[in-house]
């Protein structure tokens, strides 16, 4: 009788972990370098590193780091003058992936700042 409760607890221990470890798929490297542009725009306070930091914990609750390094990218190339710019700038798939990070980080203002 006690060998099913232990493989239940076995599996819910393992699908936390694993539950765990997708929210929080973000390198500590993408997490501070956000922090550190959140905090150069709003401020440099005691108060903008609590909100900037909840902000990223919101975003990366919301979109796959996959999803955020793609918009990251979006962003970025967006910038580049001529044709590779442009490909940037007017492709469906570029503007959705950039669509998904201003609606998460949106939603990290509400609940955030």
């Amino acid at each position: 009788m006690l060998r099913p409760i232990v493989a239940i607890l076995v599996l819910a221990g393992t699908a936390v972990s694993v539950q765990a470890q997708e929210i929080n798929d973000y390198p500590t490297s993408a997490r501070a370098e956000y922090v550190f542009g959140c905090m150069k725009a709003n401020g440099e306070s005691r108060q903008s590193i609590e909100q900037c930091s909840c902000s990223i914990d919101v975003v990366a609750s919301i979109i796959p780091y996959d999803r955020y390094v793609t918009a990251e990218t979006v962003l970025s190339m967006a910038q580049v003058r001529g044709n590779l710019g442009g490909q940037f700038r007017s492709s469906e798939q570029a503007a959705n992936a950039l669509n998904d990070l201003r609606r998460a980080q949106a939603e990290a203002e509400v609940r955030c700042f």
